[in-house]
Formats: C-alpha cells, structure tokens, sequence
C-alpha cells in the first residue's frame, strides 16, 4: 500500500509539474498578445459606444448620426466609411451629406503632443468661439518666458531641464509603463512645456546673473574701485560713481547683471527695483498684445463697430494709464544716473522721482515733491500732458460703456421705421403678415455692455498689479536659494558633528 501511495504521489507530482510549464507557456504566449488585445477591446468599446449614439431607421435598416467633423477630414472619413463597409460585406453602401445649418459649429483646435499641454492650458480658463484667434499659438511662447521671470535661476534651470530632456527621451518606455499616478501624469503630460520652463528659467537666469544664488563672472566685471587701501578701512560702505573713469573700467558688462552686485549691500534694492519695473513693462506690453488679438478677431468677423466702439477706447485707456507708467520707467532710467558731481545734481539718482508717487499725483492731479535743488518735473509740460492722459483715460470709460449700445439702438429703430415703410407701400397688393420682428431689449443690452466694461476697467488695474507677482516670486525664490546656500551648504556642511 506505501509503495502505491508512493507511486500516485509521483504520478500527481509528475501531471503538477506538466500543468505548471502549460499553464507558463499559455501565459507566455499570451502575454505576447495581452497588449493588442487590451486595444481591440476598446476599439470594440469605443465603436459600441459611438454606435449608440445612432438613430436605428427601422423601415431602411440602416443607422442614421448627425455629428461635427472638421472640414478637412471630409475625404479621410468617407475613405473610412468605404472601407468599414467593404470589410464588413455589407449590401448598404454609407453615405455622407453635409447639412445646412444655422447654429455656430463647436471649436476645433488641432492639437500634437507638443501643443496639447498648451492647449489645455487655455481651455482651462476658456475656449474660443468658432473662428476666433487661438491664443494658445502665443502662449506656447508668453507662458514659458513669463515663468521664466518668476524662476530666474540657471542652475535651478538646469536640473527642470534635466528632468525634462529624460521625460520626452523616455516617453515611449514610460507611456508602456502606464503609471496612475495623477502627479505624475500632469508632469509627464506638460513635459514639453517643462521643457520650455527651463530652457527660458535658464536664459533669465543668466540675465539676473543668478547660478544657486551665486553670481558668474565670465566677462570680468565692467567695475573697479581704485581707491587706496587707508580710505577703503576707513569707510563702512561706498557707491561707486559709474561715470568717472578712476571707478569705472572699460564697458558695462556684456550680458546681464554685473557680479560685482553680488557683494554689494544695495543688492536687493536694485535687483527689487529693476525685477518691479520689468514685470509692470512685460504686463502692459502683454496685456496691449491681448488687445490687439481682439482687433484681429472683429476684422475677421467684419464687425466694425466694435472697433470703434471697443478696440480702440480700450487701447487708449490702457495706454494712457499704465502705458504711460510703463514710458515713465524708460524716461527714469535713461535721463538720471549715479553721479557724485554737486554742478549735476539735478540729474543725479538722489533726484530721481518715485514712479509710484508720480502716478498717483497724475491720478489726482497733483505735482509731485522734490528737493532742493531738483526739478520738479521729469520733463517739461509733465503735469499738463499727464492732465490730458486721465481726461482721456476718463472719457474712454463712457465711451466702452454707451457708445456701442446706442448705436445698436439707433440701427433698429432704422430697421424698424424702414420695414415699417415697406409694409405701407405693399398694403392692398398682399395681404399676409410679414415677418415678426425680434424684440430689442436696450437695458439688456447696456447691463452686458456695462459688465465687459466693468471688467476691462478693474481688470486692466487688477492684472497691472497682479503682474507684479514675477517679481514678488522671482524675489522670494532669490532669497531662499541664498538662505539655502549660506545656512545649509556653507555653515551646515561646515560643520563636524551631526
């Protein structure tokens, strides 16, 4: 009896072990498989789901869709059709029509790997109607650049780029890897726009002269002190004048911001100053290019009264305004300079006025304060010239406001006294009623026309300011790379106990 136990053991090891290398096999082979079957599952999937979508014609038997196709994939769709049909062997041939319609077709935006981040990004916030200029085309440029001046360091710069370049050179391996991580497909989904990130935080960052909070002197620094050592020990601190040529050595320096700022104690006033006045100009210039955008957008559609009526009152409020502050900048940065001279002292940095207080008193009316011995204007005619800008500022307000309303309001009561006439004359020859004429509603049309006002208005003073946060985070990233650099790298590292 043991012996026979024995030998049905072997024999059930022996048919266990056979079933193990089948049951590998079949796994094997069909493991070879698993992926296209996973894609002719949901290409049944997605063909059963658009197929329920289809009306079912009873007495023809056949099924019947009404969809949107873009224009330009009329002939790959009927090529698909025909062959579906000949494929499948049926007696019906498909047909296409086109349909006369009346309502505005969706908004199509063909879109690639590359430009579908981008894309997103602005149906995020909105989607353009039928026609409209896309402006996710401007963004693949404007958004990167513009994060670019917020992050404004090379070195930070390079290792996003990194990661980037090993994202979009291994997006084959790690699409196949399927990963469901949602952090980890919105980054590997904007990879390309990371790319861009980078590449523009790397070029900013060499313009702020900013390497992890560290300064690079490839082209020697364009400053020199040539004082003696006895005055240098002698005084805590000293600005150095850029227009004598005892301090000031050779040409400014070539690309960015000088290194030598790198030791100055006045560093964070400068770079605060000069990162303040970049945001506000790169906003207004941003903000005029949206505007223009909208040009293009009534002169394709042939709607020249909002040209009139709101392109260009919105240009001029916005560059009387804060067009004017961003001329203003241009004006303080190249009529003052650093000069210690008592005979040019009008023109040195200590009478340079704030732009801030100037465009307040321009608001309000007012001159602005100076000094003893400063002039009280930046320009002749200042206070009158900027008078004229707010009043036009001002007027551009009622003009977005009533203008296009009353006009709309004018061109239907002509309608309506024409259509008028017109039923007059043909009294007596036919005596059907024409067509009802639409009911015009002006106080629904002034309340819309008064909130897209409303919020140009708040908006262009909202948005000036809110452009002001590429400075604020391009400050605070400076300050923390610096922290990180002094407390952890410097004195942390120096450190011998734990």
């Amino acid at each position: 009896m043991l012996s026979g136990v024995l030998q049905q053991l072997d024999d059930l090891n022996t048919v266990i072990g056979q079933t193990y290398i089948l049951r590998t096999s079949v796994l094997t082979a069909a493991a070879k498989k698993i992926k296209w079957w996973f894609i002719k599952v949901r290409k049944i999937k997605a063909i059963y789901h658009t197929l329920n979508l289809f009306n079912l014609d009873v007495t023809q038997k056949c099924l019947i869709a009404e969809c949107w196709i873009p224009t330009a994939d009329l002939d790959g769709i009927q090529l698909a059709l025909r062959r579906g049909s000949m494929k499948s062997g049926s007696s019906v041939g498909p047909v296409l029509n086109e349909m006369e319609i009346v309502e505005t077709p969706p908004t199509f935006f063909r879109t690639n790997k590359y430009t579908s981040a981008f894309q997103e990004l602005i149906d995020a916030y909105g989607v353009a109607t039928y026609k409209e200029t896309n402006p996710a085309v401007f963004t693949i440029i404007t958004f990167p650049f513009l994060f670019g001046v917020m992050f404004g360091d090379a070195g930070h710069g390079l290792v996003v780029l990194a990661f980037a370049v090993w994202m979009c050179l291994k997006e084959k391996q790690l699409e196949a890897k399927k990963i469901d991580s949602e952090i980890w497909q919105i980054f590997f989904g904007g990879r390309y726009l990371i790319f861009l990130m980078s590449v523009f935080s790397i070029y900013t960052g060499l313009i702020y002269n900013d390497v992890f909070s560290k300064s690079i002197n490839i082209f020697q620094s364009a400053w020199q002190v040539s004082a003696s050592d006895e005055s240098i020990s002698s005084m805590k601190n000293d600005m150095i004048n850029p227009s004598s040529n005892t301090s000031f050595y050779g040409s400014p320096y070539p690309f960015g911001v000088d290194p030598v700022w790198q030791l100055a104690e006045n560093k964070i006033v400068f770079l605060n100053g000069f990162k303040m006045k970049i945001s506000i100009i790169l906003g207004v210039l941003h903000m005029l290019f949206g505007v223009c955008l909208s040009f293009w957008n009534h002169r394709y559609f042939r709607k020249p009264i909002n040209v009139y009526t709101e392109f260009i009152p919105q240009i001029l409020f916005l560059c009387c305004m804060f067009g004017y502050l961003s001329l203003l900048m241009f004006i303080k940065w190249s009529k003052y300079y650093a000069n210690g001279d008592a005979e040019n002292f009008a023109l040195s940095e200590r009478c340079a006025p704030s732009i801030l207080i100037t465009f307040i008193n321009m608001v309000l009316f007012r001159g602005n304060p100076y000094e003893e011995g400063c002039e009280p204007n930046i320009y002749v005619g200042q206070r009158e010239f900027q008078s004229l800008l707010v009043i036009l500022a001002v007027i551009c307000v009622p003009w977005m406001l009533l203008a296009k309303p009353l006009i709309i309001r004018r061109a239907h009561k002509q309608k309506l006294a024409a259509g008028a006439m017109l039923r007059d004359a043909e009294e007596g020859i036919d005596s059907k009623p024409g067509p009802v004429e639409e009911e015009f509603d002006f106080t629904e049309v002034i309340i819309l026309q008064g909130i897209h006002t409303i919020e140009y208005v708040l908006g262009s003073v909202s948005h000036t300011a809110s452009y002001l946060r590429l400075w604020a985070l391009s400050l605070a990233h400076a300050q923390l790379s610096e922290v990180l650099w002094n407390m952890v790298m410097r004195i942390g590292l120096s450190m011998g106990a734990w």
